[in-house]
């Protein structure tokens, strides 16, 4: 059979487009970094792109986060703000009561030592009432004791048991120096009355002590006693006395 008849242009065209595509490959084989560059700039364009759409979502995303992230910071800041109020109000409050209780502890201390102060002041006083008083006792149990040598100070000290002061002293002395001279021996020879006081008769003395004869004190105690019932005071009877004539009592 025979071939088809290809002509020497149509050969010559078909080789010349197999050169046409060697050609081109082989620029390409030239060039390979012109090439590479354009294909990492196309690739580099693509994935530029996806990377700003990525990064459009992202930060959309990071957005949203953020604002919830503001709102819960807000949320917890209100809370700690609230705590820390609470607790220093708490705090206050402590302080407040650690105070009070305080003060009261050192009032209730300040009073405590003051009432004790007072007692100790109330203690001594008495111990020294006591003491002054058992002198006074132990004074006038001497005086008593040397009566007979020194009956006007016997009289002195015996005022007071008749609720007399010193103010009726002078009025006593007086009475009785008229009376008897404050002789305990001292008797009236014509009335039958004896005594300091010139008791009539002296045995009604008996009725303070049977030893009226002899001791002052008892003599004195009766006396006394009789002036104020009868008188009041040794100043009344005093007054009486001068007042008659002759004097009595």
């Amino acid at each position: 059979m025979s071939q088809p008849y290809q002509g020497r242009h149509r050969h010559a065209s078909s080789h010349g487009r197999k050169a046409s595509r060697s050609s081109g490959l082989t620029k390409a084989i030239r060039r390979p970094a012109v090439t590479s560059s354009m294909l990492l700039a196309v690739i580099a364009t693509t994935a530029a792109g996806y990377q700003a759409a990525d990064q459009r979502q992202t930060g959309a995303a990071a957005f949203t986060v953020s604002t919830e992230a503001i709102a819960q910071a807000n949320e917890l800041a209100d809370a700690q703000i609230e705590d820390t109020a609470r607790l220093a109000a708490d705090r206050n409050n402590t302080n407040a009561s650690i105070a009070a209780a305080q003060e009261k502890d050192r009032v209730a201390a300040v009073a405590a030592e003051q009432a004790a102060a007072k007692a100790r002041r109330e203690e001594a006083k008495k111990v020294a009432r006591e003491k002054a008083r058992k002198a006074l006792a132990a004074k006038k149990q001497a005086i008593l004791a040397n009566a007979q040598a020194d009956p006007r100070a016997a009289a002195q000290a015996l005022l007071p048991e008749f609720g007399f002061d010193e103010s009726q002293w002078s009025c006593l002395d007086n009475l009785w120096m008229g009376e008897s001279g404050w002789r305990y021996t001292a008797e009236n020879s014509s009335s039958g009355a004896y005594g300091i006081p010139q008791s009539l008769p002296g045995s009604k003395m008996a009725t303070i002590a049977s030893d009226w004869r002899t001791n002052p004190v008892t003599q004195i105690r009766w006396g006394l006693k009789y002036i104020k019932s009868s008188y009041g005071t040794p100043c009344g009877a005093w007054s009486a006395w001068q007042s008659r004539s002759p004097h009595w009592y």
